[in-house]
């Protein structure tokens, strides 16, 4: 009696051990989240919500791409702030969020899939501009505009420049063209996205002194089966091509 016990015990554990592995049930849906932060991802209306056909950018262009290539189901929506649907996704299982900065604070936090895109801080100079440096401390001796509050021109400012910062970045680029401002600062590639929507084309990357990774956060419950099917897909893409037409296609 022990004896088949035993080997029912057995037959147990190697189910649940590749019950990790099972097929996900038909109605398995990720929750993905997103925000305002173009050209990666906005609201066509430019609203602080949306859902599914409303949302479009970059990323969740390819991250719906993703996961019709990984056979996996979603909703899309959305939201604002940003401190909220970053709390959700932390505390939520089968929850997704993009696009999240990856940095070595919020690795242990969830599971990722990407990058789905990289973001440089950059210096931009008006096109047929002869500006050449070398380093932010070579930028200082031009007149520098920026985003007020941003993160980029808090960093100018924690080494020591002082940018003509503006409300909104959009009025960087009539400064800009004007030669109001010698170079702006600002994280490529929405500089360029936001020169292409304001009617101004060409500008020189003068310097850049930054970058980032943009990737698909995961709620740390989420299967591994959707992790590796989604990588699996993200990464078949962009060996096909189909990142860099996407992000061509909004730059």
């Amino acid at each position: 009696m022990l004896k088949y016990l035993h080997k029912g015990l057995l037959c147990g554990l190697l189910l649940l051990a590749g019950g990790a592995h099972a097929e996900l049930s038909d109605d398995y849906k990720v929750i993905l989240l997103t925000e305002n932060f173009p050209p990666f991802n906005m609201a066509i209306d430019e609203k602080n919500f949306a859902r599914d056909d409303n949302i479009d950018g970059i990323s969740a262009d390819l991250v719906r791409e993703v996961f019709k290539r990984a056979g996996i189901g979603y909703n899309l929506s959305l939201r604002f702030p940003w401190d909220r649907i970053y709390r959700l996704t932390l505390d939520k299982p089968n929850y997704g969020l993009f696009s999240t900065t990856y940095t070595d604070e919020r690795k242990p936090l969830f599971k990722w899939v990407g990058p789905l895109a990289k973001s440089e801080w950059v210096l931009l100079a008006a096109p047929g501009s002869t500006i050449k440096v070398g380093s932010l401390e070579e930028a200082a001796k031009y007149k520098i505009g920026a985003y007020k509050n941003d993160a980029v021109s808090q960093h100018l400012e924690s080494k020591g420049l002082k940018p003509d910062n503006s409300l909104r970045d959009q009025e960087n680029v009539a400064k800009l063209m004007s030669g109001k401002i010698d170079l702006w600062a600002t994280t490529d590639p929405v500089g360029r996205y936001i020169a292409k929507q304001e009617g101004a084309s060409g500008l020189q990357v003068v310097l850049r002194f930054n970058s980032a990774e943009l990737f698909l956060a995961l709620n740390k419950e989420t299967p591994d089966e959707v992790v590796e099917r989604l990588q699996k897909a993200l990464d078949e893409l962009r060996n096909e091509g189909f990142v860099d037409e996407i992000t061509s296609s909004y730059l």
